[in-house]
């Protein structure tokens, strides 16, 4: 018993991984924007793996406000609630609250329906250029990195990549960082975020959601990092538009490809 254990395990993550070293779209990041966007692409029919380096994805939804575990979502994105059988009240001023806890498991669900494949645990740690584009991610388990062990990596190719991973913009960052390339924002670089305002910020992460260099596109807190926006708070409607919005920019591109 103990043998079959085990080997069940190992052989269909190796089936699932080694399925999965080549994509149509990589998410790096599993939040809010990324799994609407994931989610959205996987139902076109698109071959969609995402990497997130945390145990759980679903970004910072899960702890609502200060592990308050209710958040807010405004009127615009009811509808992304009602493709997901997400529960929700009015509050005021065409403001509506939402169970943090069931709102993000029934994104994670609907990927994993879908055949969205999930990679938790794992980090990226650079990006592949090939002839002037991303062409997916170089990969390794997030304790490595935590922990600064000198192990190699394994490279994820995608033709497509979107950064969901928040705040940090760390695809972004490294695309940036380790490349001379500008980028497509303002001032070729990324800009870094502002402090909070709600209303700005949520404007502003659909608005900024895009390709930022050939290959490579941002979506919620990532596009707002990267093209100097404020930050919003416990308020989602914004990240779910982003994630539509980042899902048909996308697919787009990749049909035309076709």
């Amino acid at each position: 018993m103990e043998n079959s254990v085990s080997k069940g395990i190992v052989e269909s993550f190796f089936d699932k991984l080694n399925n999965h070293l080549d994509n149509d779209v990589i998410v790096a990041g599993g939040g809010p924007s990324g799994l609407v966007a994931a989610h959205t692409l996987a139902q076109k029919g698109f071959k969609v793996a995402l990497f997130e380096k945390n145990l759980a994805p679903g970004g910072g939804m899960w702890g609502g406000a200060m592990l308050f575990n209710r958040i807010i979502v405004q009127k615009e994105a009811i509808t992304i609630l009602d493709e997901y059988n997400i529960s929700y009240e009015y509050y005021q001023n065409d403001l509506y609250i939402c169970d943090s806890i069931e709102s993000t498991s029934a994104l994670i669900f609907a990927c994993t329906k879908a055949g969205v494949a999930f990679f938790n645990g794992i980090s990226v740690e650079d990006v592949i250029i090939s002839q002037n584009r991303v062409g997916g991610i170089v990969v390794n388990w997030w304790p490595v990195t935590q922990n600064r062990m000198h192990v190699d990596p394994l490279m994820i190719t995608g033709r497509a990549t979107l950064d969901g991973t928040g705040h940090p913009s760390e695809v972004a960052k490294l695309l940036a960082n380790k490349n001379d390339i500008t980028l497509n924002t303002p001032s070729g670089m990324i800009l870094g975020e502002l402090s909070l305002s709600v209303e700005q910020g949520e404007k502003a992460v659909v608005e900024s959601t895009g390709s930022i260099y050939p290959g490579l596109y941002v979506s919620g807190m990532a596009a707002n990092n990267v093209f100097g926006k404020s930050r919003m708070g416990p308020i989602f409607g914004g990240m779910l538009l982003s994630g539509k919005k980042a899902a048909a920019l996308i697919a787009d591109e990749l049909e035309k490809e076709s």
